[in-house]
């Protein structure tokens, strides 16, 4: 039984340190993509619904969409890998 308790210790491990090395992914694209996007001319505002955010330029807008779908769709598979312990 303390071995299975080791395995599971070793796969939460694993999975804590692959969010980390994506949420380090995420921060970097977030980076690249803020100093890509200094200088475009056309801006937008999202409309929130109680208000709306500044303008911001659309390939900002579309940039953080993909980098916060890619962030969410990673820990999304992270969560729904089965651990050792369901095999208890």
């Amino acid at each position: 039984m303390n071995n299975q308790k080791v395995q599971y210790f070793f796969a939460m491990v694993r999975k804590f340190l692959i969010s980390g090395i994506n949420l380090a992914n995420c921060t970097l694209l977030v980076l690249m993509l803020a100093l890509g996007s200094q200088n475009l001319s056309e801006r937008h505002s999202l409309n929130l619904g109680i208000s709306s955010t500044e303008k911001l330029p659309s390939g900002f807008l579309i940039g953080m969409s993909i980098v916060l779908g890619s962030f969410s769709g990673s820990l999304t598979t992270l969560i729904l890998i089965p651990s050792e312990e369901s095999n208890l």
